[in-house]
């Protein structure tokens, strides 16, 4: 409606611009009639312009009323109806806001009633655990009365039968389990360890301690001693050899703690009496020509070793060392020829388990690598042959087999459990190593001693040279059960005390006799 007025008030002025040029122009010329002609023409026409532009103004105006009540209705009736929609959805909104109120009122009604009948039964059933409690202790108190003991007592008779069925129940299950495990095991273990052996074939001749250098005649002992002795203590202060001449014919004895000064003074002293020429100059010339010789043929026998066993890549110090092993002895055996047959034992039971031959063999060579300076150096050929390895960067596997095949160290592999066998089984070989009286007595007292420690044994005896002991128990204080766990319990302290090849069988003897006289 607005811009339709605006559009009559522009037509009006544009109007009256027309007519007052017009109506200036009629003034200037009043003169002439013509003139007063335009004039009023032009009034007349500038009236009906302004009557048509006032009527077309007046018709655009109503029409804008007409339009905008017509919009207003519209809008009017389209507010009413979105009203009236909202209204609905209201109204369906709180009918089931009105419907969940009832169900949550039922639900809690529902609940309090739950709650009662919940606070009432617990109320009951403590009534009802006060009447039990009241009727178990009236129970234990008759109880106590019929059987004349108190609650503790008897509960400590109920745990010593439980106990003691426990423990016949253990021993019996140990004894089934034990047996099972050693049937598998024992098959599988000797099965590997007799095709070991059966592989590997070892000198059994033990070498001597001592070295004899044999003379051609009694009177090359003079020569030997020299004037006032000098020859001998020249010799004996180089080698740092004891030279002992004694009356057995045609022989010196070379006694001394190093085994490789034990050799250079036995090829020197053998290359003089070759020579024939004894005197101090040509001792002192023999005995680097011998030293020369022992360090070449510990260099030799190392890389022999090396060889006959399969093993390559060993550093060079390490195959010096090996070849030194050729002059000690453990109990007799070579510890050079025992290392070189571990390697092959480990071996050959790497094949069988299916693991790596090569390290097997490598472990089983390098493991006793420590007994070949454990005299110069302070600590066990364990500990040495573990720095020696690590020193010239042996692999893991190798450092913890040589760390482990005494059981110092637990084993971190296969490997080393193969070199653990494979030494005990090289040690325990018939011939393979001689024991000194002293020492094999002792080990039998601690043996018997071990065993006469336990409780309820009666006597004990080592037999079978040390690979059994017989342990008789008191009958009345050890039972069939109690045997199983006994005998366990003292082979476990003899593994934890005692140092021993191959192993020790544990046999206990428990016997009840009965004796009666006819008269």
């Amino acid at each position: 409606m607005a811009i339709y007025v605006i559009i009559a008030i522009v037509a009006v002025a544009v109007t009256l611009l027309i007519a007052v040029p017009v109506t200036a122009n009629v003034s200037v010329k009043k003169k002439t009639e013509k003139d007063a002609e335009t004039i009023g023409t032009a009034e007349v026409k500038a009236r009906s312009i302004i009557d048509e532009a006032l009527k077309t103004a007046e018709t655009k105006k109503r029409e804008a009323l007409l339009e905008a009540k017509e919009e207003n209705l519209r809008t009017k009736n389209e507010l009413e109806k979105e009203t009236k929609e909202r209204r609905s959805e209201l109204q369906k909104y709180e009918k089931r806001v009105l419907s969940k109120e009832e169900a949550l009122d039922k639900k809690a009604d529902a609940l309090e009633k739950r709650e009662a009948e919940y606070a009432a039964k617990e109320a009951d059933l403590k009534k009802k655990e006060k009447k039990v409690d009241e009727l178990q202790g009236q129970r234990i108190q008759e109880l106590e009365r019929i059987s004349g003991l108190t609650s503790e007592q008897a509960k400590d008779y109920l745990l010593k039968t439980v106990e003691d069925e426990v423990k016949i129940d253990t021993a019996k299950l140990y004894k089934e389990l034990e047996s099972k495990a050693k049937e598998d095991a024992d098959k599988k273990a000797k099965e590997y360890v007799v095709n070991a052996i059966q592989k590997c074939a070892a000198d059994h001749v033990a070498e001597a301690t001592i070295s004899v250098v044999q003379l051609p005649s009694d009177e090359m002992k003079g020569r030997i001693i020299g004037r006032e002795g000098r020859n001998i203590r020249t010799l004996e202060t180089l080698t740092g050899v004891d030279l002992i001449i004694d009356d057995t014919p045609e022989a010196v004895v070379l006694s001394g703690f190093d085994p490789i000064r034990r050799e250079v003074a036995r090829i020197a002293l053998e290359k003089l009496i070759v020579d024939g020429r004894i005197h101090p100059a040509r001792i002192e010339e023999m005995v680097e020509k011998a030293q020369r010789e022992v360090e070449t043929m510990m260099r030799e026998e190392g890389e022999s070793a090396a060889l006959e066993v399969g093993v390559h890549g060993i550093h060079p110090e390490l195959i010096r060392l090996l070849g030194r092993m050729k002059f000690r002895s453990s109990y007799g055996q070579n510890a050079l020829k025992h290392s070189i047959e571990v390697a092959q034992l480990a071996g050959l039971l790497a094949g069988e388990v299916g693991t790596d031959i090569r390290m097997a063999k490598r472990a089983g060579l390098l493991h006793d690598i420590g007994k070949s300076i454990d005299h110069e150096v302070e600590g066990s050929h364990i500990q040495i042959g573990a720095d020696l390895c690590r020193k010239y960067k042996e692999s893991q596997t190798v450092i913890n087999a040589v760390e482990a095949h005494h059981g110092d160290v637990e084993p971190a592999s296969l490997i080393a459990c193969l070199v653990q066998a494979a030494d005990a089984i090289s040690a325990a070989r018939p011939g393979a190593r001689r024991e000194t009286l002293e020492t094999y007595t002792n080990r039998l007292k601690q043996l018997e001693d071990i065993t006469n420690s336990f409780k309820g044994v009666d006597k004990s005896f080592a037999i079978q040279a040390g690979r059994e002991i017989r342990v008789m128990v008191v009958p009345e204080h050890v039972s069939d059960s109690d045997m199983v766990l006994l005998a366990r319990d003292i082979s476990k302290q003899i593994e934890a005390e005692l140092e021993y090849p191959g192993q020790i069988k544990v046999n206990v003897i428990r016997e009840s006799r009965v004796v009666d006289y006819a008269k």
